[in-house]
């Protein structure tokens, strides 16, 4: 068991304090080297139809050439271990020396800070004391979710195993380029270990009650993608329509990823595992926002069979949500009549 304590061992605004530093860190890190950095015309002009995104110049820097993600992939893996770094030493400098030290050789011991860092950060597969298998079975509550569009995937024979499913025209395309590993393995990753693991660690510690857990924490992670305002409006040619452009891309992201977030930071606390945001980030980065309208008009004849995937898809992902992520016995998550640790 990871060493908790009986009264929260930091104070909010120390949690504060770290969880700026994190955001900071993060998306500040993509812009330190010059090799990350985005580059653009001074006076860029749009080539295309209003709200449309204009040609790229050979002379600059945008946010999916290859050299420009391999920086800030290097920048963002470098922020996530200063910042994983740094919640071990905050969980050092809180344990108590009677605990850290060996009984009889009075000598410090650092493998009882680290682990209890570890199940702080929900580096564990612990959900079930039956079998470590069951961690499945919250990541699969998303899946759950996009029942409506895995109905339409398997209606376009493009699911696993499917006639229009190969491993080189669906699978690695996803991982085989650098947009494909910063989208769906290196960025989820990064994202979910400092958004989610190292920002609820410290506020967990700091008693934060678990309403605010779920539904304010999250909103740095929505707040970190604003930046990507100024790569969009750039892109559609810095015009009246561009900046609408931006601001309503951006008022989305923040919206989708705010409420992206709830979801997995309740995953996060009621599991105490970070495997199963983790993977829910990745499963939703690959499936994309669901296209309801699109899916109906592609498929009239089944209009109503979509329809109703799609309500059981939201049906069954409030029962799972409740019924599939309870763990045996998790930090974040007593169980009733359990005293709350921290």
């Amino acid at each position: 068991m990871p060493l908790a304590f009986a009264t929260p061992p930091i104070s909010t605004s120390t949690a504060h304090a770290f969880a700026a530093s994190f955001t900071l860190s993060y998306v500040g890190s993509l812009y330190l080297s010059k090799s990350a950095r985005l580059s653009f015309k001074s006076d860029p002009t749009a080539d295309g139809r209003p709200g449309e995104e204009r040609a790229k110049k050979s002379d600059e820097r945008w946010r999916d050439d290859p050299d420009v993600i391999r920086a800030r992939l290097f920048a963002a893996i470098a922020s996530t271990v200063l910042s994983v770094g740094a919640v071990y030493w905050l969980v050092q400098s809180v344990i108590p020396e009677s605990e850290v030290c060996h009984p009889s050789l009075a000598q410090a011991n650092p493998w009882a800070a680290l682990y209890t860092s570890f199940a702080r950060l929900g580096f564990t597969l612990d959900f079930s004391r039956q079998s470590s298998l069951w961690i499945i079975l919250p990541c699969l509550v998303i899946p759950v979710l996009y029942l409506g569009p895995l109905y339409v995937s398997w209606l376009c024979e493009t699911l696993p195993t499917q006639r229009r499913w190969s491993v080189r025209s669906r699978l690695l395309p996803l991982f085989s380029t650098w947009i494909g590993v910063r989208n769906y393995v290196a960025g989820p990753i990064t994202e979910e270990v400092v958004f989610r693991a190292c920002m609820l660690a410290v506020y967990h510690m700091a008693g934060t009650s678990r309403g605010k857990l779920i539904f304010l924490t999250p909103l740095a992670f929505g707040v970190a993608h604003l930046h990507h305002a100024w790569d969009t409006y750039n892109r559609y040619g810095r015009t009246p329509s561009a900046a609408r452009a931006a601001i309503l891309t951006t008022l989305f992201q923040l919206t989708y990823t705010s409420l992206f977030g709830f979801h997995c930071a309740y995953l996060f606390l009621r599991t105490g595992s970070l495997l199963p945001p983790t993977v829910s980030h990745i499963f939703c980065n690959i499936m994309g926002f669901p296209q309801y309208s699109l899916h109906l008009r592609m498929f009239p004849t089944r209009r109503r069979i979509i329809q109703v995937a799609y309500v059981l898809g939201i049906l069954g992902y409030g029962y799972t949500m409740r019924h599939w992520t309870r763990a045996d016995d998790s930090l974040f998550w007593p169980a009733p009549g359990q005293a709350p640790r921290f």
